[in-house]
């Protein structure tokens, strides 16, 4: 295959939230997961956009979160149709003229025209959107030379307000997204976005299911762009009980594709865990078969042994993965926002936290693990039928 010409994306620069109560939002960004607020947006910008925005941010893991202000405004309307969750993935890129060339030259589709910015000391931001076959989601590319402002209409405070990331957040690890059908999404990022497939695996739970009449499948296929190394992993239920499937009642949920979670870089994990844990920040939770298993899992894995104590993943629940001796990751996944603000309106969402020891890959054994969690609670809570 001839690799297209980057788009020329430098980072994942931030996720944009569409939410109905800020104040909740804040309150778990800022109180519980000691992200720092950095600013917000003046009376014009919410006068002219509908909505009142606020950026929040713990290492280079950047968030801002919209609420709406009347109707009209891009988060009312994704709130009419979806419940609270990712609307835009936002990139920094290179050269602003060059992205959407190429954009436009292999079929893109943008939302709007360049828009061009100049701050205070001079400094320059331009930025355009684009739709997306990630259901409702948009992208929205930035270039900035200079440009000291957090972005056009947002105040910054005079100090960060709140957090201080005690938490050890780094950045934004891969993004996952849920699809019916991700085929299609597949070849956009391919030939629209010049992405190349970099991971898969399909599995089912049905042969660890107790009756044989229900489990949850996924098909997985992980895509990125080699010039930035961002991931995207992308997953589409698998028959048998696609309806039962987690992804399908994400789907259902969602009511549609989109986002399913974003995964949070950490140094130490253990730490960190052990501090939300103290915070009674719920996470899904792991069976302690999972830890019986896996010693012999790791030997089978290539893995071999690892630095950390075992005793104390399993008292945290934190999952073990890799396939290369003495590489591995650590990794645990938050529950969804419905359920950490006890609104089903709260949305589908979830965070993961992930530390990585040398392992680059996306655990494929993890997959499984999480997926049977998640089908648990579903039956648990009658969401899954």
């Amino acid at each position: 295959m001839t690799r297209l010409e980057p788009l020329g994306i430098r980072r994942l620069d931030s996720l944009h939230f569409y939410v109905r109560d800020l104040e909740r939002t804040r309150r778990l960004l800022v109180d519980t997961l000691d992200f720092a607020e950095l600013g917000e947006s003046d009376d014009d910008l919410t006068t002219r956009g509908r909505q009142k925005s606020v950026v929040f941010q713990a290492g280079d893991a950047r968030v801002l979160v919209s609420t709406p202000v009347g109707d009209g405004g891009r988060a009312s309307r994704w709130l009419r149709k979806h419940p609270e969750g990712v609307g835009t993935l936002a990139f920094e890129v290179e050269d602003i003229d060059r992205a959407w060339k190429l954009l436009s030259e292999r079929g893109g589709t943008p939302i709007d025209e360049i828009a061009r910015f100049t701050d205070a000391a001079g400094g320059t931001l331009a930025t355009f959107s684009i739709t997306t076959a990630f259901g409702d989601t948009t992208f929205r590319f930035f270039e900035r030379k200079g440009y000291s402002d957090l972005y056009p209409g947002i105040s910054a405070y005079a100090e960060p307000r709140g957090g201080k990331n005690q938490f050890g957040f780094k950045s934004f690890d891969h993004v996952t997204s849920n699809f019916e059908t991700m085929k299609p999404a597949l070849l956009w990022m391919e030939h629209v976005l010049g992405f190349e497939q970099y991971w898969d695996v399909e599995f089912h739970t049905v042969d660890v299911a107790e009756d044989k009449t229900n489990g949850s499948g996924l098909k997985s296929i992980v895509m990125w762009d080699p010039y930035s190394g961002l991931k995207f992993a992308n997953n589409e239920p698998w028959r048998p009980f696609f309806k039962r499937s987690q992804i399908n009642v994400f789907a259902e949920e969602h009511r549609g594709d989109g986002v399913q979670h974003a995964a949070l870089l950490t140094e130490d994990i253990q730490t960190c865990v052990r501090g939300l844990r103290e915070r009674e920040l719920p996470f899904m939770p792991t069976p302690q078969a999972y830890y019986d298993m896996l010693p012999d899992r790791l030997v089978k894995l290539g893995i071999g042994t690892i630095a950390d104590d075992q005793a104390e993943l399993r008292d945290l629940q934190v999952l073990v993965d890799g396939c290369a001796p003495n590489a591995y990751m650590l990794q645990i996944f938050l529950r969804e926002m419905s359920v950490i603000h006890g609104d089903a309106e709260g949305g589908p969402f979830f965070f993961e936290i992930i530390q990585r020891k040398g392992d680059k890959g996306f655990g494929a054994g993890n997959f499984r693990a999480l997926f049977e969690s998640i089908e648990r609670q579903q039956v648990n809570e009658g969401r899954a039928t």
